[in-house]
């Protein structure tokens, strides 16, 4: 019998011993995660911490403001990502490096934007150069290790109001977990803070962030995926009202009653059902109709079935359907478009002449599980 090669017993010896490395570094980058997890869930400092954050970066977008993010090394890199996030999500934002600044690029900073600045050590050299040349009233967050602004350099001389610590910690340092001191778990744990941050914000200005983010990501497999339902027109989707066939009260009735639409629904492509070119009938509205209601006249339950054109909300066929989504979201801030724009609304689509040639029910540009949100 042969003897197994010298190297290939070391070749193997050393794959086990890079797949140990491995295992080893994302179960402690976990267990950084789930440290950090329970720490927001029940530190009261970092839980007042992160709502003040996400209060003064959205209170800054709204005023016209910008976010400025800075740091060095690792955490600079960390810094660019959450800049990339940010803007991606409609958040204006902008890295800064503490040298750059010191030398002519402290102009990028308005008088009404917030700066964030990302350090494990909370000490970093660079960082606290930056600071004297700071205005004050600029609102200054820091995700750092410190888990009680007390202990962060970066606060001291500045006013307690505009400081707001984003305690980033880990259970264990990586000189221990990993026997060198290289950034590996607190960057991947400050990356994590700042995604949850930037998810927050974004569902704090805008009521469908989806929307936002698609606009601002055209590009890539994303963007690929996001133009197929974000560049369809309300033209495409729309049921034409021609097509829908008109319901008729069965001859031993005088009267149309709710099992005459049901019939009529059952035979229409669309599930639309006309009782004039000015009254039509939604496919879900049919679908609410119960048993009692089958032989109940369909004047008696009108308001509750069929919608007169009058009631018909015009959006132009040209519009997509993303544009369509946001003013509907736009619209239902105000109370009066919280009045149209409601469950049930049926949406009329206006083609270039002018004519409502087409309809389509609102919860097919919202989505049923997104009403939740939308009230």
């Amino acid at each position: 019998m042969t003897p197994p090669d010298a190297d290939e017993t070391l070749d193997a010896a050393s794959n086990e011993a890079a797949l140990r490395t491995a295992l080893h570094v994302i179960a402690t980058e976990r267990d950084g995660l789930t440290y950090l997890g329970e720490l927001y869930r029940t530190n009261a400092i970092a839980q007042e911490g992160f709502m003040n954050a996400v209060n003064t970066i959205s209170r800054t977008i709204s005023r016209g403001g910008k976010l400025v993010v800075s740091g060095v090394g690792k955490s600079g890199k960390i810094a660019d990502k959450v800049v990339a996030t940010m803007n991606s999500f409609g958040i204006r934002s902008t890295f800064l490096h503490p040298t750059d600044a010191l030398h002519g690029d402290l102009g990028v900073i308005g008088a009404h934007d917030a700066v964030l600045l990302l350090t494990f050590s909370g000490r970093t050299t660079e960082l606290l150069s930056l600071l004297p040349h700071l205005r004050s009233s600029l609102p200054l967050l820091v995700i750092t290790s410190h888990i009680h602004p007390s202990t962060c350099p970066l606060f001291n001389n500045r006013p307690s109001s505009n400081c707001i610590l984003l305690p980033a910690p880990i259970p264990t340092s990586e000189t221990v977990s990993f026997g060198l001191p290289a950034p590996t778990t607190s960057t991947t744990i400050a990356l994590a803070l700042s995604d949850a941050l930037a998810l927050a914000i974004v569902r704090r200005l805008h009521s469908s962030p989806i929307d936002i983010f698609h606009a601002h990501h055209p590009g890539g497999a994303i963007g690929a995926d996001a133009s197929k339902g974000g560049l369809e027109r309300m033209a495409d989707i729309a049921v034409q009202v021609a097509d829908a066939p008109i319901a008729h009260a069965r001859s031993s009735f005088l009267s149309l009653t709710a099992l005459d639409i049901i019939l009529t629904a059952a035979r229409s492509p669309s599930g639309w059902v006309r009782l004039s070119s000015c009254n039509i009938v939604a496919p879900r509205r049919i679908q609410a109709l119960g048993h009692g209601d089958l032989q109940r006249e369909i004047h008696v339950l009108d308001n509750d079935v069929v919608v007169e054109k009058g009631d018909w909300i015009s959006i132009p066929a040209g519009s997509t359907v993303l544009e369509a989504r946001q003013w509907i979201f736009e619209m239902r801030k105000c109370e009066r478009g919280k009045l149209f724009l409601k469950k049930g609304t049926v949406l009329g689509i206006v083609d270039q002449v002018g004519d409502v040639s087409g309809v389509v029910e609102i919860e097919d540009i919202i989505g049923e599980e997104e009403w939740n949100d939308f009230r």
